[in-house]
């Protein structure tokens, strides 16, 4: 049974859904990594990167091979770094947007109640 793309794509963002896996996302954009390398960027314990490598592995995100005694991971392909600079990006502007509302509610006096 075939399931439908809206859900199939619903899946990966939920697996896109921990901020552990997403700042990896964005180290890995950067070209592969050895687990060391990543434990030092991410400092978390190793267990939990090695659960969190393991769900992007299992969705195909990343893919990972032994060179000498470490495992290095990379991006199974461009476009999730892709994916991620444009949420970045969005972001960037949604905040961008907020800060110029907060300044100008900074800016304005408050209303005296009569």
């Amino acid at each position: 049974m075939m399931v439908p793309l809206y859900q199939a794509e619903a899946e990966f963002f939920r697996t896109l859904g921990h901020p552990v896996r997403i700042r990896v996302l964005e180290l890995l954009g950067d070209g592969p990594r050895s687990v060391r390398e990543l434990l030092d960027a991410v400092q978390i314990e190793a267990s939990s990167l090695s659960q969190q490598l393991a769900v992007l592995r299992r969705a195909g995100i990343v893919t990972s091979h032994r060179e000498g005694n470490s495992v290095l991971y990379v991006l199974a392909g461009p476009d999730v770094a892709d994916l991620l600079r444009a949420a970045r990006s969005f972001l960037t502007g949604l905040l961008a947007s907020q800060a110029e509302l907060l300044d100008a509610l900074r800016d304005e006096p408050l209303a005296r109640a009569a």
